[in-house]
């Protein structure tokens, strides 16, 4: 089974409600239409006018049926809304008037159904930038409890089934934090195990990747990535999690005895946490293009509900397969 039925089968066990805010975005439309048929979610949601979304779906010939249509503008949830984002936002200088003009968008509208239980998983992006989904999902759905920082990460799947989890790994964070400090680093590493357990179904093994395996270099590069270790075994003391490690010392059996000998994760690591997003993004896409790995991602990690991203230029099926993605990371919350 590749990863994509995987995470399908895994959105249909999980049977979650989906919204996606861009209602009236043809491939959105396209996207869900296939996503009812495949039974993927319990309920998906377009949010937009009865009015715009219907003539939309009919100019492309798709049917609605089985599809909910919800207008910001027109539903009883706006003061239920409006009254939480004022919640949210008044340390800001939000007022409440405001807050009930503001909820109507799109995204923040998804983000509050999120949040409030309404909806399970949220999926943007074909229209929005990147900006514009992160800063609904920051400000509405925030991050998971003791995570200060959401990131990203990548699923591999390659090959190589001597390697990681069966030939696949999380790699993180590829995306999302350019620079990030220890603290962060920790709560990617943290984050990423989570990712493990959701997407490749086994128990993460997390190597903090470095120049220099266990004191064979030194510098302040190395140094953040050994605090960053230390606060993630901290954070989560029954984490195996060890660093800092070079990446053949990480996944590479022999060369962990000879490197390594005491680490319980050197030589089996099948979540990788880069330090930082220069050699996490150089990382993923070596391994793409030369090793012809199947990049999954970003998939963004860390928030308090699923939420996730696309790309502007995304085709149909992306959309389905992110969709079932943020569908699967949904049974765990």
């Amino acid at each position: 089974m590749t990863f994509a039925q995987e995470m399908k089968a895994k959105a249909k066990e999980a049977a979650k409600t989906l919204v996606l805010p861009e209602g009236c975005e043809e491939r959105t439309i396209r996207a869900a239409r296939i996503i009812v048929d495949e039974k993927l979610a319990k309920a998906v949601v377009l949010i937009g006018t009865e009015a715009e979304v219907g003539k939309a779906a009919q100019d492309l010939s798709v049917s609605l049926d089985g599809i909910t249509i919800v207008d910001p503008t027109e539903s009883a949830s706006r003061a239920r809304y409006a009254q939480e984002y004022y919640q949210l936002r008044k340390h800001k200088g939000m007022g409440e008037d405001e807050a009930n003009e503001a909820i109507v968008d799109p995204l923040r509208w998804a983000a509050m159904m999120v949040r409030l239980g309404d909806g399970d998983a949220m999926v943007a992006g074909a229209l929005n930038t990147t900006a514009a989904v992160l800063v609904a999902a920051f400000t509405i759905i925030k991050t998971k409890v003791g995570i200060k920082s959401a990131s990203s990460c990548f699923v591999m799947a390659t090959d190589k089934s001597g390697y990681g989890a069966s030939g696949s790994f999380i790699f993180s964070d590829c995306a999302t934090i350019p620079n990030p400090t220890a603290e962060q680093l920790a709560e990617i590493a943290l984050s990423s195990a989570d990712s493990c357990r959701t997407f490749l179904g086994v128990e993460p093994k997390v190597a903090m990747l470095s120049y220099s395996t266990k004191g064979s270099a030194q510098g302040e590069l190395v140094d953040k990535v050994v605090q960053a270790t230390a606060l993630a075994k901290e954070k989560d003391p029954t984490l195996a999690i060890d660093g800092e490690l070079q990446l053949d010392a990480a996944i590479v059996e022999s060369v962990a005895r000879s490197k390594a000998p005491a680490s319980g994760v050197a030589g089996s690591a099948n979540t990788l946490v880069f330090p930082d997003l220069q050699s996490g993004n150089i990382g993923y896409k070596l391994v793409q293009r030369l090793a012809g790995a199947e990049a999954y991602g970003p998939i963004l990690q860390g928030f308090a509900k699923p939420v996730s991203d696309l790309s502007r230029g995304c085709s149909i099926d992306d959309i389905v397969i992110t969709c079932a993605i943020t569908l699967a990371q949904s049974a765990a919350h």
